[in-house]
């Protein structure tokens, strides 16, 4: 079963002891797939979109960068290859999604991938993603004695099917301290907070996904972060998904601050 013969990430090589993941940017959905798909499902509303473009200076940071080109519709890299839920009892979406952040149907006809299918997009597209992340934390681990991952995500601000209200602006997720140092956690939530014009939360709504809770080995030097961004501090939260160069300009400071503090955290530990 041929799923997809697009390349299923974007990788650049830094220098430092840091990588960036970009699970969730992807909006590529093969033809086979999209014919099934609802018109709203088309559009992929449920992506991050624009990160690369808001994360721009981490090139020139030293940073090496991971980037998804599949829409999580076609398969979440942030979900555990088995389908498990991240988050018992809690409304979710699965490793090859059949509904909407808006909890309505993907698939026209109410059919999604079968398990066969879901398989053969789990080797085309979630396998090489992981493969990759985990040869470049090796990598870096091998060359500087430490690494550490950001996963590095967007949502709409106001989902009511995931949580009440407006959600935070920076949504910090360590595993509930089980990922990263937690001096460094508390550290990149106190910078989250003193940023003024935003809110802040350490290990609320979002804790960290899978590669979050999958990669973070404190204990083996790995360390890993996950943030979770509200659209609405870079960019229209609803169609057409515009980048807000002016509304961005304003949040990067923060972000250039968080991910300079994880690499000093890093490089004070470099062997």
């Amino acid at each position: 079963m041929t799923i997809t013969t697009e390349a299923p990430f974007i990788f650049h090589q830094g220098t430092r002891p840091l990588l960036i993941s970009m699970p969730h940017v992807g909006t590529h959905v093969p033809p086979a797939i999209a014919t099934r798909l609802t018109p709203e499902g088309r559009e992929v509303h449920d992506t991050d979109w624009h990160l690369g473009r808001l994360y721009d200076f981490a090139k020139a940071m030293g940073a090496s960068i991971l980037m998804a080109t599949h829409s999580r519709y076609v398969v979440d890299l942030n979900r555990p290859p088995d389908g498990a839920s991240l988050y018992p009892g809690q409304s979710v979406t699965g490793l090859c999604p059949v509904d909407t952040f808006n909890d309505t149907p993907l698939y026209a006809d109410g059919n999604g991938p079968d398990e066969a299918e879901i398989a053969a997009r789990r080797e085309a597209v979630w396998r090489p993603y992981h493969d990759q992340l985990a040869a470049e934390l090796a990598r870096i681990k091998a060359r500087h004695g430490i690494a550490m991952l950001w996963d590095a995500h967007s949502i709409r601000s106001v989902v009511p099917r995931f949580f009440e209200g407006k959600l935070p602006d920076f949504n910090l997720g360590t595993a509930d301290g089980a990922s990263c140092d937690l001096v460094l956690a508390q550290q990149l939530l106190a910078i989250a907070q003193a940023s003024l014009g935003y809110t802040a939360v350490l290990n609320g709504r979002f804790k960290g996904g899978h590669i979050t809770r999958h990669y973070g080995q404190p204990a083996h030097n790995v360390h890993a972060v996950q943030l979770e961004m509200t659209q609405c501090s870079y960019m229209q939260e609803h169609m057409p998904f515009d980048y807000l160069p002016d509304v961005a300009e304003r949040v990067q400071p923060t972000l250039q601050a968080l991910l300079q503090t994880v690499l000093a955290f890093a490089e004070r530990r470099d062997h």
